[in-house]
């Protein structure tokens, strides 16, 4: 770890301690407001939580970006704006000062401070908080992998209060996206009397206290999330819509007949095979651009069934990404071979050597790959995933797809999304459907699914080789050195097979034409409500 500040660090730091301030809902000239400023959208699914803390899904992080806002936050393209943080200095290769909003306040009036800060990161990284992403951020702050695992006690992470509104940061290495990190609200600054008054209630319509441009009004469970505008917010006054009506349908199709009979303005994926359709009917509603994630099928290498890298191979092998991005999803995905999507940057796409092969060639080599590993034809493997039609009918092509060329048999098993994902954490499966949208642009982010000891590990495979290979990435501040270990450490890991690339996101959904706000510069899909209006129509 060098003490002084490489050059690329110190080029960030003076861009965003220069940063202009974060305005919301820039209204272009001559666009004229509908009288009422209100959104339904929906959500995909029923959010796990509203406790940012604890917050994994893309759903649950779509409401809490709008009631809760970090030291930085993604503006409407997508790009890192300030936060509740008002500017940031590097001070050196790993210390941050961020100084907050002197008008930033809960919705219940309080001053947001900087102790805030520190006890909201505190709590994210306590083991007793036993959040799924604490050791995944955690490992990028001083002491904080080691609190998260609880060798170390919350008060030991790198955080601390310099006045009351300035918080320094230390990191554990270099870690030149901190700014981006911190958009995530899993770091970001709670309320702590609410918090402790009402413990588990804290998150409840009426006990929530929060610093976003919303508040919490209602929260029906399996049904709809409902949010209004916080009078307090510090950017309030270009805060357009007055209330957003979050909903869960897990249901594609459901979702579209809910926009086209006008209660739903935004729908949150189109089905399967629908989006050609969708672009003649709604010429002026569809929306879709590529996005930094990946959909992949997650595999439990520890399980009997999946234990042995020959089985994953065959699995990963024989599925047609050509066939599934151009027929099955059809809507302008495109296939994937490895864990480092288009765009991303910290390493180089490391796609499988065979990926080029002609599809006989994959299916005589995973065949013999499953006869040496003793698999004989009417192999039953049982695959999970979420009640939705875009994930039952991929589910069904994968099926297919191993039943053909390979003769083995596949059970589906249909749940819910909240069931899947404890389930997938508690690793009670042989493979399950998954995914996974950028937190922000670095290749540590993908490898927060495969590395060792990360809470996002859901494969339960560890390379301890490559682990130490991602070690000395961290402590390297030369760029290009990091990138190749980066790289190097990923091929790695992939060789395991511990999960399946399918294809890299885009998400085709509809937006009612009259929605203005929306960008497809978005590659994290992190739209926030204070970014969004209502035109007039």
């Amino acid at each position: 770890m060098q003490d002084k500040i490489p050059r690329n660090f110190a080029l960030l730091a003076l861009c965003a301690a220069l940063a202009a301030p974060a305005l919301a809902a820039i209204v272009p000239p001559g666009v004229q407001l509908h009288p009422t400023q209100t959104l339904i959208r929906n959500n995909g699914s029923e959010p796990e939580t509203l406790d940012p803390a604890l917050a994994e899904t893309v759903g649950a992080n779509n409401i809490t970006r709008d009631l809760f806002e970090g030291l930085t936050a993604n503006d409407g393209d997508g790009k890192i704006v300030p936060g509740v943080a008002e500017s940031w200095k590097q001070t050196n290769a790993t210390t941050w000062v961020f100084k907050l909003r002197q008008n930033a306040k809960w919705s219940n009036g309080d001053p947001v401070t900087a102790q805030d800060c520190v006890y909201g990161i505190r709590r994210f990284l306590d083991p007793k908080t036993a959040s799924k992403y604490a050791t995944t951020y955690g490992v990028f702050l001083l002491n904080g992998k080691e609190v998260a695992m609880g060798k170390k006690p919350p008060a030991d992470v790198g955080v601390k209060a310099l006045d009351k509104f300035t918080v320094e940061i230390k990191t554990a290495f270099p870690v030149t996206f901190l700014p981006q990190l911190l958009s995530n609200n899993n770091l970001g600054p709670l309320h702590q009397a609410s918090v402790e008054k009402f413990g588990k209630d804290w998150t409840k319509p009426g006990n929530m206290v929060g610093n976003g441009a919303f508040m919490l009004k209602d929260w029906v469970v399996n049904r709809s999330v409902v949010i209004e505008k916080n009078p307090h917010y510090w950017d309030k006054d270009h805060v357009q819509l007055t209330r957003v009506t979050y909903l869960g349908v897990e249901d594609g199709n459901a979702d579209v007949k809910l926009f086209e009979s006008g209660q739903n303005e935004m729908v949150y994926q189109l089905p399967p095979g629908t989006y050609e359709d969708a672009k003649k009917k709604f010429p002026k509603d569809v929306r879709n651009a590529p996005m930094l994630g990946l959909r992949y099928y997650t595999l439990q290498t520890q399980s009997p069934a999946m234990k042995d890298v020959r089985v994953r191979k065959a699995l990963s092998m024989v599925i047609d990404r050509d066939i599934l991005a151009t027929k099955i999803t059809a809507d302008g995905q495109a296939p994937a071979y490895g864990l480092i999507v288009k765009g991303m940057e910290g390493a180089d796409m490391t796609d499988y050597d065979w990926a080029k092969w002609p599809m006989d060639k994959k299916v005589a080599e995973a065949k013999k790959l499953l006869a040496d590993a003793g698999v004989k034809p009417g192999t039953k493997y049982t695959f999970t995933y979420n009640t939705s039609e875009y994930h039952k009918k991929m589910a069904i092509f994968a099926q297919s797809e191993w039943k053909k060329k390979l003769g083995v048999d596949i059970e589906l098993e249909a749940m819910e999304f909240k069931v899947l994902v404890k389930k997938r954490h508690d690793g009670t499966f042989e493979i399950a459907r998954d995914g996974f949208i950028a937190d922000y642009n670095d290749a540590t982010n993908f490898l927060a699914l495969v590395r060792c000891d990360s809470d996002q590990n859901l494969n339960f495979n560890c390379n301890r080789k490559a682990e130490e290979l991602i070690t000395q990435a961290e402590q390297n501040d030369d760029a290009g050195k990091r990138k190749g270990l980066l790289t190097q450490a990923t091929k790695m890991i992939m060789e395991d097979y511990p999960l399946i690339p399918l294809v890299q996101y885009s998400l085709p959904r509809l937006v009612k034409s009259y929605v203005g706000g929306y960008s497809l510069q978005n590659a994290q899909d992190r739209f926030r409500s204070k970014d969004l209006y209502i035109i007039k129509h």
